[in-house]
């Protein structure tokens, strides 16, 4: 049997295709059928050719929501017919990380291992299934990468960077495509919340996103220009930003953190990089700086559930658009050009 499948097959190009229907291939494994899924930034990235681990031929995606067609002989939570959230990525504890990017798919039908951890039950009562497509991959990356990677402490002060304007000669729209229009940023800016910071402080290009922060919590926007270092500065009382949180993947971006980042802060970097970035020790080797990397291992998911459920943090704030999939190319277009389209979250259904 086979099914459809959006394969990347190099550097700006990606098309539909049949692949063959996966099968069980361990006892831990599950199949499972998609109802909906999402594009990540971390798509957009692959597309562009910035992560090498991800070869030519490989179906893009890896988060959503489905129903559980077959298990294997050693799953033990899930059975046929449950509907649940698949995490973005293996638990940390089963899978090596570093080479974990891409190892889900989300094809019409996808081959998940590791059943009873990578699964979560998507019977949350109160939230939409849009909404639960959130908690896969864009929640637990911006609260584990950035707030908790970024040390967020109650009365202290945190920038979010989305985007940060670039020399004239860069195509904005194509920069915007690396940063994915946002949500991953807006995530940690809604999950930093849990640990009451005195200052929130989103840094973007786009009004549309800085809007969309100010409305979920954000207490300081700022467009981002050639006076966004006064600026933070300004907001901070001159001290700088305590836990600055890099959600793009450009050297601007990362440089604009080492920039205002407090004395004793931590910069917690999110993006997806594909190019070098350069760390000026000669300004801040006396600083006493914090800096984190991190790959979502998904661990969070439970917790995330349990907040989304219980109504602390609203998800579907996120979501503007809907495509079927047949209209991928469609999605994957608008959500690259997330500024001209006031372009968040992309939902697209199977069902």
């Amino acid at each position: 049997m086979s099914m459809n499948a959006f394969v990347y097959r190099g550097p700006g190009k990606a098309v539909v295709e049949q692949r063959p229907t996966p099968t069980i291939q361990k006892p831990t494994d599950a199949v499972v059928k998609m109802l909906k899924t999402t594009i990540c930034g971390t798509d957009l990235h692959i597309l562009k050719g910035d992560v090498p681990t991800c070869a030519e031929g490989r179906i893009l995606g890896h988060e959503g929501i489905g129903i559980v067609e077959s298990v294997g002989a050693a799953v033990n939570t899930f059975k046929p017919g449950d509907n649940v959230i698949i995490a973005a990525l293996p638990p940390a504890q089963h899978a090596n990380t570093a080479v974990a990017v891409c190892l889900l798919t989300v094809p019409t039908v996808a081959g998940i291992p590791y059943a009873d951890t990578s699964l979560h039950s998507a019977n949350v009562k109160g939230v939409s299934k849009e909404a639960l497509v959130m908690i896969s991959d864009a929640l637990p990356t911006g609260y584990e990468c950035g707030t908790l990677n970024g040390n967020v402490q109650p009365g202290s002060s945190v920038a979010v960077i989305v985007f940060v304007s670039l020399p004239p000669n860069h195509d904005i729209i194509s920069v915007l495509s690396i940063a994915g229009g946002g949500p991953v940023g807006l995530s940690a800016l809604l999950t930093a919340q849990f640990f009451s910071p005195s200052q929130l402080i989103m840094i973007d290009l786009d009004e549309n996103r800085l809007a969309t922060a100010k409305s979920v919590g954000a207490t300081h926007t700022v467009k981002s220009g050639p006076d966004t270092v006064k600026q933070i500065l300004d907001i901070t009382g001159g001290r700088g930003v305590d836990t600055v949180i890099e959600a793009v993947g450009v050297p601007k971006t990362f440089e604009l953190c080492q920039d205002i980042v407090a004395v004793g802060g931590t910069i917690a970097n999110v993006g997806v990089h594909g190019t070098k970035a350069d760390i000026h020790l000669e300004r801040l080797w006396s600083m006493n700086l914090t800096i984190r990397t991190r790959l979502v291992d998904a661990i969070t998911i439970p917790q995330l559930i349990k907040i989304v459920e219980g109504g602390r943090v609203d998800p579907q704030a996120l979501l503007t658009h809907t495509f079927k999939f047949s209209d991928v190319q469609s999605a994957y277009g608008t959500f690259g050009a997330a500024a001209k389209n006031n372009a968040l979250k992309v939902v697209i259904n199977f069902d």
